[in-house]
């Protein structure tokens, strides 16, 4: 479930992010830490994502959100970038990603299979499309259970 501040936290880094040429990907309040952890991943939209990057994007949002007063206490801010073995969820991902190998998992097989790695093609209402060695694929979507880049570089 998603914490009730994400919105308003979205609201306020989005501008910043943006400033610096970053891009937020995903923010999650875990507030069943002690204290709670606000954890931003960012992706530069131009260039790999640094320690620059994140270090720029934590003291301009520290800033803002001390000053908003937005969470009441104290709590940890953890910005960091994705990684190359994120998860695949909206469609500007899958447009941005396009090319790149994947991993795609399955709930049930299809075709014998539950795991397909090959270099994501597109992604619509219908299906996933991979490129598996020149081979096209198309998984269908409410097949598929999660879509993630491959870090193993073997397709």
């Amino acid at each position: 479930m998603t914490h009730p501040l994400i919105p308003q936290i979205i609201d306020l880094a989005t501008p910043i992010a943006e400033k610096l040429g970053l891009e937020i990907v995903e923010v999650v309040f875990q507030t069943n830490k002690r204290p709670p952890v606000l954890r931003l991943d960012i992706r530069n939209l131009s260039s790999d994502t640094g320690l620059d990057d994140c270090e720029q994007m934590s003291r301009s949002l520290e800033a803002t959100l001390d000053a908003t007063e937005l969470i009441p206490g104290s709590y940890v801010l953890e910005i960091s970038s994705p990684g190359i073995s994120r998860q695949l969820t909206s469609d500007r991902e899958f447009i941005a990603f396009k090319g790149f190998e994947v991993i795609v998992k399955t709930y049930t097989p299809y075709e014998n299979q539950k795991e397909w790695r090959g270099n994501l093609q597109g992604r619509d209402e219908q299906a996933v499309y991979l490129n598996k060695k020149g081979r096209a694929i198309a998984i269908p979507r409410q097949l598929v259970a999660k879509v993630q880049l491959n870090d193993q570089r073997t397709t």
